[in-house]
């Protein structure tokens, strides 16, 4: 699988028929149809399953990323949810409330069984892993590097400060350490990190300061719950104009040093070094793929 554009994932209540058609229709670079905590009570899971095979089956998410929000292995209903939704359509799966490894590990091998069963290639399923507890923080690298199907690790700030037991103050300064954390546990990985939601919908501003920290910290995209959200989280998780112009010279004046025999470039004055260049191909990278979305 290529590298997938994940400025936002946003989850959509699977069970809704309203909400899924919405959904159908907003630029959100994935869809996170939701089977787990939005869905209640539980006999609406089975209509929730039922809807996302429905809308797969009509061509609805065409061109999409979808990933199911399952349910998680103490819940009971895990076996239905990847049994019935491993199809055709589906990129992979999120799994919530993982504590360690050896939760991804069992998901892993599961995938595996049901891909052989249904004589698909193995690995044809990725995981985004949702850390959600204080222990999945503190075994973020383990979780992420257990299983080749792992591309990416998403925080879930709510159920982390309830399991934490701590407060989530209006400055989101219970968040700083945790979101540091995933940030560059994911990062040690190769895994992309995707930031927490941000539950205050509507205030945009508050979005805004949340994106720059999130930025800073090495986040990748955010979990989404309002379309309204997608024009700033996109802005801010897309390399800008000058970002890109000044990429495309550092790999010009690099190439050229290079054939002129200089051990490094200099651009304005500064040295330009290995990490620069490294840093250079990334944004340019992902500045290709945010143009082939626009497309």
């Amino acid at each position: 699988m290529d590298k997938i554009l994940m400025r936002s994932l946003m989850f959509v209540p699977a069970h809704s028929e309203k909400l899924m058609s919405s959904a159908a229709k907003i630029p959100a670079d994935v869809l996170l149809l939701d089977i787990e905590d939005s869905v209640q009570p539980a006999e609406n899971k089975q209509v929730a399953r039922d809807m996302v095979l429905k809308y797969l089956s009509q061509g609805k998410f065409k061109g999409k990323h979808i990933f199911p929000r399952i349910n998680d292995r103490e819940s009971g209903q895990l076996l239905k949810d990847v049994t019935q939704l491993s199809v055709n359509g589906v990129d992979g799966f999120m799994y919530p409330k993982a504590k360690t490894g050896k939760d991804i590990y069992f998901f892993d091998k599961l995938l595996e069984t049901i891909e052989y069963e249904k004589g698909m290639e193995t690995g044809t399923f990725k995981i985004i892993p949702l850390i959600e507890t204080a222990s999945a923080v503190m075994n973020v690298q383990e979780i992420c590097s257990v299983s080749k199907r792992v591309i990416a690790v998403a925080y879930g700030s709510e159920d982390f400060i309830t399991d934490l037991e701590g407060i989530h103050d209006k400055e989101h300064v219970s968040l700083f350490t945790p979101r540091a954390m995933i940030a560059m546990g994911a990062r040690a990985q190769n895994v992309i990190p995707i930031d927490t939601v941000h539950v205050r919908v509507k205030d945009l501003a508050d979005l805004e300061e949340n994106l720059k920290l999130s930025v800073k910290l090495g986040f990748e995209g955010m979990l989404v719950l309002n379309p309204l959200e997608l024009e700033l989280v996109h802005q801010y998780y897309s390399p800008t104009a000058e970002q890109v112009k000044h990429s495309q010279n550092i790999l010009e004046f690099d190439q050229e040093a290079k054939r002129e025999g200089k051990g490094v470039a200099i651009i304005n004055g500064k040295f330009i070094g290995p990490p620069f260049v490294a840093k250079a191909k990334k944004i340019l990278k992902k500045h290709e793929l945010v143009s082939k979305k626009k497309k």
